[in-house]
């Protein structure tokens, strides 16, 4: 999928992000892509990023993946999560605006701390119906909310995780109806496991 360079409005700042639309679909759904933690690194040019946009593009989405602020090209600082969930609805504003894209039954994805800001705001809007959300850090943070959403929510972690523990994940996928995957020897970084990742949520977007 061919990828090109966007600005996308997020309040007062701009943010860079990339976006693909598949070619041959006249409407196809849209997917917002969060990357993981911008304080350690994390940026939209992720090997997991990669992984979850190859399984999109193989389900036909038109994708949307950007550099929460203050990190690369966005303009701003990071704020600890609440400025980079308005990011994440400004990002799916600007894809579901665009033209071939369909308004509503939107993807909203991410990894890590993008997969926590994903199940934030996939829950609050409207015109998702889907949170993927790879690595999720219930270890640190109680994601009981998304229970009541009524979204269609999928899982996706490695069984090596500190940071998302497989009771923990089972958990919380029990609790809020969610579909889970566990990707055996895969830690947090999905190291040499990103095909796996594919495969899974290729399977799990079906």
């Amino acid at each position: 999928m061919q990828e090109e360079s966007v600005n996308i409005p997020s309040g007062q700042l701009k943010l860079e992000g990339l976006i693909a639309k598949p070619t041959g679909v006249a409407s196809a759904r849209g997917a917002v892509v969060c990357h993981p933690h911008p304080l350690y690194g994390g940026s939209m040019h992720n090997n997991v990023v990669e992984a979850i946009l190859a399984a999109l593009w193989k389900r036909d989405f038109a994708t949307l993946r950007f550099n929460f602020r203050g990190v690369g090209a966005s303009e701003g600082e990071h704020s600890g999560g609440l400025g980079e969930a308005d990011d994440a609805k400004a990002a799916l504003q600007f894809l579901l605006s665009q033209a071939g894209v369909a308004k509503d039954a939107a993807v909203m994805a991410g990894y890590s701390f993008g997969a926590a800001i994903a199940m934030r705001v996939g829950a609050e809007l409207e015109n998702v119906a889907t949170i993927a959300a790879v690595a999720l850090p219930v270890g640190m943070s109680d994601f009981s909310f998304t229970a009541k959403s009524g979204k269609k929510i999928v899982l996706i972690a490695g069984d090596r995780d500190s940071y998302c523990p497989r009771p923990a994940i089972m958990k919380l996928a029990e609790n809020c109806g969610a579909q889970l995957r566990i990707v055996e020897g895969a830690d947090h970084f999905f190291a040499g496991f990103d095909g796996a990742l594919t495969i899974e949520l290729t399977e799990l977007l079906a």
